[in-house]
C-alpha cells in the first residue's frame, strides 16, 4: 500500500537537493510524494538555519502540523512527523523537548539512515534524535535515483560542509567540515540526470569551488577539471555552480569560464562587505581589493560574465566609513543581481558574542535600504541592457498567462514568452523586447509572433 510523503523545504538549493534524495531513500518503504500535508502519512520539515527567526518559523509550522497529526490519529491513521536539516542539527534536543509530538529529528548528514529511523519511530520506541556526523559519507549509501524526473534544470550536490568559519555563519556547525564527492560518483549521477531529460545542471556546495573530489586517476580534481569532464556528457548543454568563496577561485576554474562553452556566464560570488576591517572581523581572509582583482581576472576570461553576490549590513562594529566602503565596492563591480541582509546574530557563532559592538537596528535598516536601492538599480540597468539582444532561454516552467512559458537566460534572469508548449525543456533563442525589475520578456526567434491575451504589464 502506497503512503503519502510531504516534504516542506526551506532555504538553499542544497536543501532542495536533499529533499529530492529523501524521496529516493523513502521510496522502497512505499512512500510517494504529495503536494499537501493534509492526510499525509509522513511530513518532513527540511529546515534552514541561515535566515532570521528560522527556529520560530519551524515551531509555528509544527504547531499547525500537530492539529493534522491529531486528525489523522482520530481517523485511525498515523502521521509520522520529522524535522530535518540545519535547524534540526543545531537544536535537535530542544526540538524534542518543546515539540514532543515530533517523531524524528535528524541532521543533513544522516538522511541516508531514514529507513532505520522510520522503523524505530513507527514502532513507537520514543522520539528518534540523530544529529551525529557519521564517519561514512551519506552519498556513498544513497540509492540511485529511480524513475523520478528531475526536469530540464536540476541540482547536483558535489560538495558539502565548510572549513572557513566565517564569524557570522553556522554552516560549519550544522553541515560539518568540507567533503567532496568522488568524481566518478558525480559523473554517474549527472549522466542519469541527462538520460532523464535534464539539459542544465547546477553543481551545489556550501563552498562548491573548494571541491577536491578523488578523480579516476586517484588524484584530487578541482572544480574546473570536474566541469570540463561534465561538459563532455552528450546532451548536457548548460552547467552552473553555487555557492562560491573568493578564496577558492583558482586559476583552472577561472580559465574554465573562458574555455568551456557549457559553463554559463553567471557567477554568484559572495563578498559580504567592502570594508577590509569588517572582512577581517568576519574572518573572510580576503580584502576588498583581492576581490576586485579576482573579478578583473574573471572578466578578462569571460567579458560577458554577470555577477551576483551577498552583502551583510550592520555587522558588529560596522562604522559609517565601513558602510561607505561597501557601497563603493558595489559601484566598482556592478552586479546583475544580489542578495542583501541586515546582520542578525546566530547562536554559537563568534559574532554573536560581540555584544558591545552590535549596531542599532535602525542603522542596520537604513544601510540595508541604501544597499538594496543601489543593487536594484544595477539589476534594472543590466536587464534593460539586454533589450534588443537575442539570448538562449531554457524554458522549464509554465507562465502566468495563457500560452506563456517561463525560463532562464544564461545570466539567470527569468524570461517569459508566449510560445508553443512543445518548447518546454528546450533552449530557444529569444529576442528580448522588455525588461522588468526581476525578469525579461521577448519573442522566440523563427516562430510567428503570438499576441498574449492579457496585457504584458500583468506579468511579474
Amino acid at each position: 500500500m502506497k503512503k503519502k510523503l510531504f516534504i516542506k523545504t526551506y532555504g538553499c538549493q542544497m536543501n532542495v537537493y536533499d529533499s529530492d534524495r529523501m524521496v529516493d531513500v523513502l521510496a522502497p518503504l512505499g512512500y510517494e510524494p504529495t503536494n499537501t500535508p493534509e492526510g499525509a502519512d509522513m511530513v518532513i520539515l527540511n529546515t534552514c538555519h541561515i535566515r532570521e527567526k528560522a527556529s520560530e518559523k519551524v515551531y509555528s509550522e509544527l504547531g499547525r502540523l500537530r492539529v493534522m497529526q491529531n486528525d489523522k490519529a482520530a481517523e485511525g491513521g498515523r502521521m509520522v512527523l520529522a524535522v530535518a536539516g540545519c535547524v534540526a542539527q543545531a537544536e535537535g534536543a530542544e526540538i524534542m523537548m518543546r515539540a514532543p509530538h515530533v517523531d524524528m529529528v535528524f541532521g543533513p548528514q544522516t538522511y541516508h539512515q531514514l529507513p532505520e529511523m522510520v522503523t524505530r519511530a513507527v514502532r513507537g520506541a520514543g522520539g528518534v534524535l540523530n544529529t551525529d556526523f557519521p564517519t561514512e559519507s551519506k552519498f556513498d549509501l544513497l540509492p540511485e535515483e529511480g524513475t523520478r524526473h528531475h526536469g530540464p534544470a536540476a541540482f547536483l550536490s558535489v560538495q558539502e560542509g565548510c572549513d572557513k568559519f566565517c564569524t557570522f555563519c553556522v554552516v560549519p556547525y550544522t553541515r560539518g567540515s568540507e567533503y567532496s564527492r568522488p568524481v566518478a560518483q558525480v559523473l554517474a549521477e549527472a549522466r542519469r540526470m541527462v538520460a532523464g531529460g535534464t539539459v542544465e545542471i547546477t553543481l551545489l556546495g556550501q563552498n562548491v569551488n573548494a571541491f577536491h573530489g578523488e578523480g579516476p586517476d586517484g588524484k584530487a580534481w578541482g572544480l574546473g577539471r570536474l566541469i570540463r569532464a561534465l561538459a563532455e556528457i552528450d546532451g548536457l548543454q548548460r552547467i552552473r555552480y553555487t555557492t562560491s568563496h573568493p578564496r577558492d577561485m583558482d586559476d583552472d576554474l577561472i580559465d574554465a569560464h573562458g574555455s568551456v562553452p557549457q559553463l554559463m556566464p553567471f557567477l554568484h560570488l559572495p563578498v559580504q562587505s567592502g570594508s577590509d576591517r569588517i572582512l577581517a572581523a568576519m574572518n573572510r581572509k580576503h580584502t576588498s581589493d583581492d576581490y576586485r582583482r579576482l573579478i578583473d581576472r574573471l572578466r578578462a576570461r569571460q567579458p560577458d560574465l554577470a555577477l551576483s553576490s551577498d552583502f551583510i549590513t550592520g555587522f558588529p562594529g560596522e562604522t559609517d566609513q565601513d558602510f561607505a566602503d561597501t557601497l563603493r565596492l558595489i559601484s566598482d563591480v556592478g552586479y546583475a543581481q544580489a542578495y542583501s541582509f541586515k546582520y542578525s546574530a546566530r547562536p554559537g557563532t563568534p559574532a554573536a558574542s560581540m555584544g558591545d559592538r552590535q549596531v542599532e537596528e535602525s542603522v542596520k535598516d537604513e544601510r540595508l535600504q541604501a544597499v538594496q536601492q543601489l543593487l536594484n538599480a544595477q539589476q534594472v540597468a543590466f536587464n534593460q541592457g539586454l533589450i534588443g539582444h537575442t539570448i538562449g532561454v531554457l524554458f522549464d516552467r509554465v507562465g502566468k498567462l495563457e500560452g506563456q512559458l517561463l525560463g532562464r537566460s544564461p545570466f539567470m534572469q527569468s524570461v517569459h514568452a508566449v510560445v508553443p508548449s512543445h518548447l518546454m525543456g528546450r533552449i530557444v533563442d529569444v529576442h528580448i523586447n522588455g525588461a522588468h525589475a526581476n525578469s525579461l520578456s521577448g519573442d522566440a526567434v523563427g516562430l510567428p509572433p503570438v499576441l498574449p491575451v492579457t496585457p504584458a504589464e500583468a506579468v511579474a
